[in-house]
C-alpha cells in the first residue's frame, strides 16, 4: 500500500468556546467600543432633552391633581409647555359640570394652581346680603 492510503484523514473537531469568550472577542474591536460609547452618549443626551422638555408638564400635572383633589374636581389635562414663559402651564379641570381653566406652576418650588379666566367673563357669583348695621361699625 502506498503511504497516502495508510494515513488517517485529518478530522476537524470544533472547539467549544464559552459565550464570555465570544463577547470578549467581539468587544476587542475598537470600532465596536467607540460605537457603543457613542450610542450611550447620544441616548443620554436625548434622554436629558426629553426629560427637560416634559418637566414643566409633569410638575404642572402634579399641581393640577392636587388642586383637583382639594377642590373636589376631576383633573382633565395640562398643556405640554409654558407657552408665555410666566412660570405657569395652562391646565383644565371639571368642577360641578363646568370646565375650570387653571394655571399650574411649572417649577418644583411652585406646585399648585390658580384659576385663570383670562379674557373670558368670570362666572356669576351669588350676591351676599350684608347686614344693615345702620352705619355703625
Amino acid at each position: 500500500m502506498s503511504e497516502a492510503q495508510n494515513e488517517q484523514p485529518n478530522v476537524y473537531t470544533p472547539v467549544q468556546s464559552s459565550p464570555l469568550a465570544k463577547v470578549g472577542e467581539f468587544m476587542s474591536n475598537w470600532k465596536i467600543k467607540a460605537g457603543l460609547i457613542g450610542t450611550a452618549l447620544i441616548s443620554l443626551i436625548i434622554g436629558v432633552f426629553v426629560f427637560n422638555f416634559f418637566w414643566s408638564h409633569i410638575v404642572a400635572g402634579m399641581g393640577m391633581k392636587d388642586w383637583s383633589k382639594r377642590a373636589g374636581a376631576a383633573p382633565i389635562e395640562c398643556m405640554i409647555k409654558d407657552t408665555n414663559d410666566d412660570g405657569y402651564v395652562s391646565c383644565s379641570a371639571m368642577l360641578r359640570g363646568e370646565v375650570v381653566p387653571l394655571e399650574c406652576g411649572s417649577s418644583i418650588f411652585n406646585i399648585g394652581c390658580r384659576v385663570n379666566y383670562g379674557a373670558a367673563a368670570a362666572p356669576q357669583v351669588r350676591p351676599i346680603a350684608l347686614p344693615n348695621n345702620g352705619g355703625r361699625s
